[in-house]
């Protein structure tokens, strides 16, 4: 009998029997991911609305790990500038002593008063502030703090005191330089760029003498004339508090060089008002140097005057150039040719559209300078080599009185109603001098004032 072979069946596992328990197993996987994520989004809307609606930004802590607090960034604090700078800014006091003539109006009267009683005097006290700018004690400050002063007091960043000396004043500038005898001070630095307008500016000195004192400001503007607070202004202008005692004090960058001398202020109250005033380096420096030097300032001259016009803040078209009013005889202008009514367009390559301007052109210039005058005469333009002479120094010029005011001073007869009567006793002299009547007239308050 035929039998048909049995096949065993072998035991073990097919893939396709378990790939749906896979698939099972991944989905629950999955579901409970999403679960998951679900319940965790949950928990942080609930925790979120539970909060206040200020709480939710917190700033982060900054890790001030291993910074020193004594020495602060220059962004938060001026701590380094100013400690630099200060040391080298000092206060002024001058004393003057004014005469208390009650005739102080009336040279005469107040000559004859001083002979019968004697001057009397009365002492004022100012104050000021200045910068050192040489190890060997030279001072830079305002030349009106140190006007009239018969005594000069400095007192340095220590405490320290000294006597001072005038080396020399400048008017003009409104500069002064003057000098203790010292040789261990900290001169301060100047700056060598430019400044700009928005940079950080500080002024130090002494306002109302309370003591050395620290504003911080910007630089507002430069370049500002037309002030009239001396005869050669390229003023830089800072909102930095300026008050009276500032005066010849410094006014520092963010590093604490100096950029300027502090002068002058702009207030209707006497106080600050966020117009500040300051001499810049540029001049500071020419006339230190000069007057150090020389004892007086070296600027350059060319003899002329401006027609002055008045400002005309709306109008559109603006003048060309500048014109000449008056030609000073023999003088750089005179002998190059420039004559009144010609226009003065420019100087080398400096174009002028004010007389600030070309003032401070030619003041910085060195007397002897070669120039070249560009002017307009009529409808023909001209180029005219001009050398620059030195400028006149209105300190060594005495005011005269005119002549013929002087000759009817001396000449007048006193009229017959000032002159007493001839048969009066004790009468004045009739020699029609009044200075004799005058002189009269105290010896017999003196003679009253024994009896």
């Amino acid at each position: 009998m035929n039998q048909k072979p049995i096949h065993q069946k072998q035991q073990g596992f097919s893939a396709w029997a378990i790939l749906p328990w896979l698939l099972a197993i991944a989905l629950a996987a999955v579901l409970w991911l999403v679960y998951e994520q679900l319940q965790n989004t949950r928990t942080q809307v609930d925790t979120l609305s539970q909060q206040p609606a200020q709480t939710v930004w917190q700033p982060k802590v900054a890790d001030n790990t291993g910074v020193n607090p004594d020495t602060p960034s220059p962004v938060s604090s001026y701590h380094n500038a100013v400690s630099l700078a200060a040391q080298s800014v000092v206060n002024i006091y001058t004393t003057q002593r004014i005469s208390r003539s009650p005739y102080a109006n009336d040279p005469v009267l107040q000559q004859l008063f001083e002979q019968h009683y004697g001057k009397i005097e009365r002492e004022e006290n100012s104050l000021g502030s200045g910068v050192v700018v040489s190890k060997d004690g030279y001072i830079i400050t305002n030349a009106h703090v140190i006007e009239d002063a018969t005594e000069i007091t400095v007192v340095f960043h220590d405490g320290s005191k000294a006597h001072a000396k005038v080396i020399g004043r400048d008017v003009e500038s409104d500069l002064a330089v003057i000098r203790v005898e010292r040789s261990d001070l900290v001169p301060m630095a100047f700056r060598d760029t430019a400044i700009q307008v928005g940079d950080v500016a500080l002024a130090i000195g002494n306002p109302f003498g309370v003591g050395q004192t620290v504003t911080q400001g910007i630089i507002s503007a430069t370049g500002r004339a037309g002030i009239g607070v001396s005869n050669f202004e390229d003023f830089i202008q800072t909102d930095a508090a300026i008050n009276p005692g500032n005066s010849g004090g410094a006014l520092v960058d963010a590093n604490g060089a100096l950029i300027g001398i502090n002068t002058a202020i702009y207030s209707r109250s006497g106080g600050s008002m966020g117009i500040g005033f300051a001499i810049p380096t540029t001049i500071v420096s020419q006339v230190m140097n000069d007057l150090i030097n020389k004892g007086y300032v070296s600027r350059g001259w060319i003899g002329v005057e401006i027609a002055r016009t008045a400002d005309n803040p709306t109008a559109i078209d603006t003048q060309e150039g500048l014109l000449i009013a008056r030609v000073l005889a023999d003088g750089p202008a005179d002998k190059a040719g420039i004559k009144s009514g010609d226009v003065l367009l420019a100087l080398d390559d400096m174009q002028l559209t004010n007389g600030n301007a070309l003032v401070n052109l030619v003041a910085k210039k060195a007397p002897g300078t070669q120039m070249t005058a560009v002017v307009r005469r009529g409808s023909e333009t001209l180029n005219l080599p001009i050398t620059l002479a030195e400028r006149p120094n209105p300190s060594a010029q005495v005011p005269t009185q005119a002549p013929s005011q002087a000759q009817n001073q001396q000449t007048t007869p006193s009229t017959p109603q000032d002159a007493p009567a001839q048969n009066a006793p004790n009468s004045a002299p009739h020699d029609g001098s009044y200075e004799a009547q005058l002189n009269h007239l105290f010896n017999e308050l003196k003679k009253l004032q024994n009896q």
